[in-house]
């Protein structure tokens, strides 16, 4: 009976830690595809956060420093896809992943700046711009565009 009560409050600990030890996690995976992977649910799950922290208890303060996360997540998924050194258009696998869900994470982080204050979507198109920028990176790798010099 003890174990259970144990176990029931270690799960509720766990679920209830903040979004940025999930980072740290990725951060510590030297797999750099699997970094990827979890830096970008890190940031799906940042997204939620934020999107409960300002709809439930309208609280701008807690959903900007979730969407602060998105971005920082989203960035260490591309630096990790970058550092891999493989040619996104020859290994899609990952790439094409990233480039997915940044596509879905742009049209919630849009959903989420429609139900927003007019006043409080500053925060928001700054992670959008950011997500953006990342999402037309993988997708310009992927579809094999050449760089302009």
């Amino acid at each position: 009976m003890r174990t259970m009560i144990r176990l029931t409050l270690a799960l509720a600990v766990l679920g209830a830690a903040p979004a940025w030890a999930s980072l740290d996690a990725a951060k510590a995976e030297p797999n750099l595809e699997k970094r990827a992977v979890l830096a970008l649910d890190n940031a799906a799950q940042a997204l939620k956060s934020a999107r409960e922290a300002y709809l439930s208890q309208n609280d701008m303060k807690a959903a900007g420093a979730s969407l602060e996360e998105v971005s920082a997540s989203v960035e260490m998924a591309f630096d990790s896809l970058q550092q891999t050194h493989k040619v996104p258009s020859k290994s899609p696998k990952y790439f094409k992943k990233a480039e997915i869900e940044t596509r879905e994470m742009l049209r919630r982080i849009d959903d989420l700046r429609e139900q927003m204050s007019v006043d409080d979507r500053e925060t928001v198109d700054k992670v959008r711009a950011a997500v953006q920028k990342v999402h037309e990176s993988l997708l310009e790798g992927i579809m094999g565009g050449k760089k302009k010099e």
